[in-house]
């Protein structure tokens, strides 16, 4: 039953219906933690749906109680280091980061980053969905030379990992790179940029087409 409720309230959540999505995922957390108990790891996949919603709102504060209280559940019961605690700390740094709150994002950046090189690979697409998150984290901080390598190692992993046509693929990660060179240059500070191939041919590219 909760199963299905979440799939409804997934359904309504994408077409906009926000207030109907909720009252669903209300009542499967309810079915949830009726059923296995507060501190179940089911019950952290719920409340994430949940906050990811209030997230989509604007109700941060919301979202915010849920994801801490996810991971708290995912920490206890799979350890510090599992997958899904990563995944719960990209969801908290995500929030920080879309309320500005950037020196509280970087660290569990940091950390999911860590999780996933060590428990999924440095090669994985999950990793580079990490270093493209830190990156854009730096890219918004203008630290140029730090937020580089992480664009350039994600786009080096999606490149073996994922097709050319997925939409967290390669492309996102070039258009991600392209913005932040473009600030660099109209920053004049391109300077902070290492001499990396790609980083010199899209830099020659753009400032080709804006001269």
């Amino acid at each position: 039953m909760a199963v299905s409720l979440n799939n409804v309230a997934e359904l309504y959540r994408s077409m906009g219906r926000y207030s109907e999505a909720e009252s669903l995922f209300v009542r499967a957390l309810e079915i949830r933690e009726s059923q296995m108990g507060a501190n179940h790891p089911d019950m952290a996949m719920n409340l994430n749906n949940l906050a990811g919603l209030y997230y989509s709102m604007g109700r941060y504060s919301e979202a915010e109680l849920l994801f801490v209280r996810a991971l708290e559940i995912f920490e206890s019961n799979l350890g510090t280091d599992h997958p899904n605690a990563a995944t719960s700390l990209n969801n908290l740094a995500g929030l920080y980061y879309s309320t500005g709150r950037y020196s509280e994002a970087e660290p569990l950046h940091m950390r999911a980053l860590e999780i996933r090189e060590s428990q999924l690979g440095t090669d994985h697409p999950d990793t580079a969905q990490s270093l493209n998150n830190l990156a854009t984290l730096y890219d918004s901080m203008d630290r140029y030379s730090e937020a580089e390598p992480l664009y350039l190692r994600a786009i080096q992993i999606d490149e073996k990992t994922l097709p050319l046509d997925h939409p967290q693929g390669v492309e996102l990660d070039e258009n991600n790179f392209r913005g932040l060179l473009k600030k660099a240059i109209t920053a004049g500070k391109t300077d902070e940029l290492s001499d990396h191939p790609l980083t010199q041919t899209m830099l020659n590219e753009l400032q080709q087409e804006s001269s």
